[in-house]
């Protein structure tokens, strides 16, 4: 299945998944203790007529039993060997279930290991061993990817990094969220939205944790700032024991129908199932929106996106958003080696005091976001830029602007980032340009447009202004759009060119008009002048004015 027919069919009407997999099979003669996967191997009558039950009552999509079919799990009952086989097999039961009535999702989830530093697993080799499964249910013919159940937004941009570098299939991502709207890792609702949307996911939302009376909020707050479809899968209530302690749910199908109903209110047009649902739910909420769903959907889609126009930059932990009309907002570079000869010692020694100092101070300040630069000689900047990021981003929940000369380190950090990145920066120089701005779209970042050519410094406005249309039009090509950029003013010394601050401010009015953000280096304005802060206030004045 191709990105292009997803989004033809999810904009055409609402989806309905399928219910709960684990549960059903234990009703239906699966021990605790076992390999699921196996046993669905050598029971495979009973699974595939679950499924077909699913697919009955109105499940538009089934998830193919691949849950916990990774390596590292499979390890657990000595049957990594078998990968292959499992996973090609699983697969071929959904199909077989499905037959032409419904498409087929080749089912993701974590690995139970912990990403370093909190951990052992390091980040590529997770995303191996994604790839290693995501590849072997696309062979065997999946007509797209759901990476479901997780509780960790770095384990998530794993997998979605894996997906993409294996096939082109459309991928749904799904969080759990605990009481307080946060994953168990701290991430919340909107910060996991914006960062997975910009990484490529093609819907996204929420699964398990709750009854669909919980959920409404964390769907609202998805809906309001994504474009793509989003996804409630919800518990049937709360759990508890009964007399022959076993879980059960609060509540019945006609309940979890009218719960899913206020979902789709909130913006869900992906629905089905959690832990304690079985085919009977599904049938009750099919046939509760029976007739509805093209309606439902043309509603969802006629809503203005509440935030149109908004940007967002993220970390792990928190979203900073902002729009042309917005206050100013403060990029911190202390995180910066040139001319900070003891910062430089330092890095070359390894230490991180006072990166980390100047994280703190500046966030103290009032910085909205902080910039890292580690580029100077006798260190490997690479190595150095994943060691800060590492620190950093444990320090602070404030977004991270990436700053690097070198598009591999840049592209290394990127990869690595738990959130939503802004880029410093991309020019028109050559490798900048065709390397730099793929990369950008790709891990979905935010980037500072720096109107530089290979000829080096604009000579006068309308060639920078020509460079600027230059950048943008090269990256509403890829498929990022003007929110997904801010043009640097390119502020020079008005010691050295009297209309140095006149051309920056025409600059930023070219761009507000033209709806894109501006950023601007302060104090280069004055660079060589006495009494430097009055030119910068005055200058900044006139700035924030325009």
């Amino acid at each position: 299945m191709k990105r292009s027919e997803f989004k033809k069919l999810t904009d055409e009407r609402l989806i309905f998944l399928d219910g709960a997999t684990g549960s059903n099979l234990i009703k239906r003669g699966m021990p605790a203790g076992v390999c699921p996967e196996k046993w669905i191997l050598d029971h495979e009558d009973i699974f595939v007529g679950l499924q077909r039950e699913y697919v009955e009552a109105g499940s538009n999509i089934i998830y193919a039993p691949t849950f916990t079919a990774n390596r590292i799990k499979l390890k657990e009952y000595g049957l990594q060997d078998d990968i292959v086989a499992i996973n090609r097999g699983l697969v071929a039961l959904s199909k077989k279930a499905a037959g032409d009535k419904a498409l087929v999702a080749a089912d993701i989830t974590m690995t139970g290991e912990q990403l370093s530093p909190m951990g052992k697993m390091e980040f590529e080799e997770l995303i191996d061993i994604y790839k290693e499964q995501i590849r072997i249910t696309c062979d065997a013919g999946v007509d797209l990817i759901v990476v479901e159940t997780m509780m960790s937004l770095q384990e998530t941009r794993a997998a979605l990094i894996a997906a993409g570098e294996v096939c082109d299939l459309p991928v749904m991502a799904t969080l759990t969220f605990e009481a307080d709207g946060k994953t168990l890792y701290g991430t919340d609702a909107v910060t996991a939205a914006v960062t997975l949307e910009k990484l490529g996911a093609c819907a996204i939302g929420a699964n398990c944790s709750t009854g669909p009376d919980q959920m409404v909020d964390v769907i609202r707050d998805i809906a309001a700032v994504v474009s793509i479809p989003v996804i409630a899968k919800p518990n049937a209530g709360l759990p508890s024991l009964n007399e022959q302690g076993e879980t059960v749910y609060d509540m019945d199908e006609p309940e979890f129908a009218e719960g899913i109903r206020e979902l789709v209110k909130a913006g869900a047009s992906v629905i089905g199932g959690c832990c304690g649902t079985s085919p009977s739910y599904i049938k009750a909420l099919s046939e509760a929106l029976e007739g509805q769903e093209r309606v439902l959907r043309q509603e969802q889609l006629s809503r203005k996106i509440e935030s149109e126009g908004i940007r967002r930059l993220t970390s792990e932990r928190k979203t900073v958003s902002f729009g042309l009309d917005s206050p100013f907002m403060i990029v911190g570079e202390r995180i910066n080696p040139t001319g900070k000869k003891k910062l430089q010692e330092q890095l070359r020694e390894g230490n991180l005091e006072m990166v980390l100092s100047f994280t703190q101070e500046q966030e103290d300040c009032g910085a909205s976001f902080l910039d890292i630069n580690v580029g100077m000689s006798g260190i490997d900047e690479k190595e150095m830029m994943l060691k800060v990021l590492e620190e950093v981003t444990m320090t602070t929940s404030l977004p991270l602007s990436l700053d690097s000369s070198h598009v591999d380190v840049l592209e290394a950090a990127l990869r690595r980032y738990p959130g939503r990145a802004l880029i410093n920066s991309v020019s028109a120089e050559s490798e900048k340009l065709e390397k730099l701005l793929p990369i950008a779209r790709k891990y979905g970042a935010m980037f500072i447009l720096l109107p530089l050519s290979d000829a080096g410094l604009p000579a006068s406005l309308e060639e920078k202004i020509a460079i600027i249309e230059k950048i943008v039009e090269k990256a509403l090509e890829l498929g990022m759009t003007k929110e997904d950029i801010v043009v640097d003013g390119l502020v020079t010394t008005i010691g050295a060119n009297p209309n140095a601050a006149r051309e920056v401010l025409e600059t930023i009015r070219y761009c507000k008009a033209n709806g894109l953000a501006t950023i601007c280096g302060l104090s280069n304005i004055s660079f060589g002048l006495p009494e430097r802060s009055f030119v910068n206030t005055a200058f900044l004045t006139m700035a924030i004015r325009e």
